[in-house]
């Protein structure tokens, strides 16, 4: 027999384990089903894209549903006041390059309607003068995005300004 006293390790271990678990079970823990139930009655924000180019609207569209969002769709001005008597719009994104009405001229409309000019509006646009972007801040923009536009910008634009609004 050696001289080494070997140390009995059980007993402390019990403790910490009946110590841990005294612990856990005073802490107020959600279910997984509790959560899921909690987020199926969130109400998701509706964005409303207005692009002439059916690949752009559909390519936004797939972004927007991926984080969650309702999307609804517009090709131009006049689909546009059509969607808007669906129901209530949390966030545009507009292009530029519109028939019949641009969307300058478009989002000037918006900002002058007392209901819709407080709904956060993003420019998305392969317009990317100096002159265009000053003009769409100056028509009431919040954002205005380049295109090529970054997916992660995109992305982080419409969730900073549906916070902030």
């Amino acid at each position: 027999m050696s001289g080494k006293k070997t140390i009995n390790t059980k007993q402390l271990v019990d403790k910490i384990e009946k110590m841990t678990k005294e612990k856990i079970t005073k802490e107020k823990v959600v279910s997984l089903a509790d959560y899921r139930n909690l987020k199926q009655k969130e109400v998701p924000k509706t964005i409303l894209i207005v692009d002439d180019d059916e690949t752009m609207r559909q390519a936004l569209k797939r972004l927007f549903e991926g984080e969650g969002y309702r999307v609804r769709l517009a090709a131009d001005g006049t689909q546009l006041s059509q969607v808007l008597e669906e129901g209530p719009i949390e966030l545009i994104v507009l292009d530029i390059g519109l028939p019949w009405i641009n969307g300058f001229e478009l989002a000037k409309l918006l900002k002058e309607n007392e209901e819709l000019k407080k709904i956060p509006l993003v420019f998305i646009s392969a317009k990317t003068s100096e002159f265009d972007v000053k003009r769409g801040f100056n028509v009431g923009a919040d954002d205005y995005i380049k295109k090529p536009f970054d997916v992660d910008e995109v992305k982080n634009t419409v969730k900073t300004l549906l916070k902030l609004r």
